[in-house]
């Protein structure tokens, strides 16, 4: 993983404490898009928390979202986001 993704990573487990963090990179995928930068802009994440426990889709991703407030300012343009809790995972 790339510098970009390591600071998401890190974010997250501080805030979130996940028991599963999964996270792409997904920027070849967009090369040529708007946003697209070499190396690390658009990422796709699944992460499991009991931290959303009780919160609808919308609630989650705010949650994710405001972790991750000053890379989406900039670092990161998109962010494709997968929540769910320990009991939803099979």
């Amino acid at each position: 993983m790339g510098k970009v993704a390591d600071l998401i990573t890190s974010k997250l487990t501080d805030a979130l404490n996940p028991i599963i963090l999964e996270l792409a990179n997904d920027s070849e995928q967009h090369r040529g898009h708007a946003g697209y930068t070499d190396g690390e802009s658009h990422f796709s994440l699944y992460i499991v928390a009991d931290a959303f426990t009780g919160l609808n889709r919308v609630a989650r991703q705010r949650l994710v979202m405001h972790a991750l407030a000053e890379e989406m300012k900039g670092l990161v343009h998109a962010l494709s986001v997968v929540a769910k809790t320990p009991d939803e995972v099979s």
